[in-house]
């Protein structure tokens, strides 16, 4: 019997974090348990270079340890995985239709654990130089550019954490931002500003990324009390973090969302459907992290746990 051809109590979509911890809860508790990932188990998680504020490790966890030991526990308790698409879904009734590219699967509960992706910029040479010199992932393609010069567009946590690892790479990050103040944390901009290597470019926007078959320049406009200056700026390479998008386009009106996309779930992440919950960053909630996905996925299994109790 293949994965498919089985039904589960619960059917997780998604293996970040969320997932997996709501698959390791789930698992452990009895329940017939199979997560569905399109792509690499661990999610955003597995490209980071390394999570400083996760309790318990006070000299910080490579995101592939947390990742890779997330997935070997939830295997461990007798999760099934399926790495597929999630091609549609059916929500209503007592048995969930979950559709993937490698078949269909049903649940008699579905936790929705599918995270976010970094949004794009949308300036034209972005979508043709992705790869070739257009990135949102430091960790996967920094150590591409030693000893040259890079910019990183955002101003928040992500996009500052980023700006720091390409210093182990790069002889100089500019950090591009269209206000004229950082948003991202502290203790993250003291570390930023004390870093020989990384330059500012304050109440500036990236309004073209040029390059034939490689980034070579971006044009950069900076408003300065109204008065607008525009300007190219060499650079090897450009590292998008301009905000996160959810997630959630499979679910093409099965679930209702929110004006950004997010699905509508408070802390007990029940949804406004019966049997099914959502986890970690495509849930709308104040703050996106590891550790709150985490126990998202604590809290989604659980409640799966007792809405199954109450359905015997």
């Amino acid at each position: 019997m293949t994965a498919t051809d089985k039904q589960y109590d619960v059917i997780i979509i998604g293996g970040g974090p969320a997932g997996l911890t709501a698959a390791i809860y789930a698992a452990r508790a009895g329940m017939a348990t199979c997560v569905v990932e399109r792509g690499l188990l661990g999610g955003q998680i597995f490209n980071t270079s390394k999570v400083e504020n996760y309790p318990g490790f006070p000299e910080g966890v490579l995101g592939h340890d947390i990742s890779s030991r997330l997935d070997e526990q939830a295997r461990k308790f007798g999760a099934a995985i399926v790495l597929a698409e999630v091609t549609g879904v059916e929500l209503s009734g007592p048995v969930k239709r979950v559709s993937t590219s490698e078949g269909e699967l049903g649940g008699r509960t579905v936790i929705i654990a599918t995270g976010a992706n970094p949004k794009r910029l949308g300036v034209p040479g972005e979508e043709r130089l992705i790869g070739a010199g257009v990135s949102y992932c430091a960790t996967c393609d920094g150590a591409f550019y030693r000893d040259k010069v890079v910019a990183v567009i955002g101003g928040g946590d992500a996009a500052i954490d980023e700006a720091l690892f390409l210093t182990r790479f790069a002889k100089e990050v500019i950090v591009i931002h269209r206000r004229s103040e950082l948003r991202a944390i502290k203790y993250l901009q003291d570390k930023a500003f004390a870093n020989p290597k990384i330059k500012f470019m304050w109440n500036s926007v990236v309004t073209e990324i040029l390059g034939d078959d490689r980034v070579k320049a971006l044009t950069v406009e900076t408003n300065e009390g109204g008065a607008v200056e525009r300007r190219a700026v060499a650079v090897d390479g450009v590292f998008i973090y301009v905000g996160m998008a959810p997630n959630t386009g499979f679910l093409a009106g099965a679930l209702p969302l929110d004006a950004q996309g997010y699905i509508p779930a408070g802390e007990t992440t029940e949804t406004s459907l019966p049997g099914v919950f959502a986890a970690g960053d495509v849930r709308r909630k104040v703050l996106r992290q590891v550790v709150t996905a985490v126990a998202d996925g604590a809290v989604a299994a659980y409640m799966a746990e007792k809405f199954l109790q109450n359905s015997q």
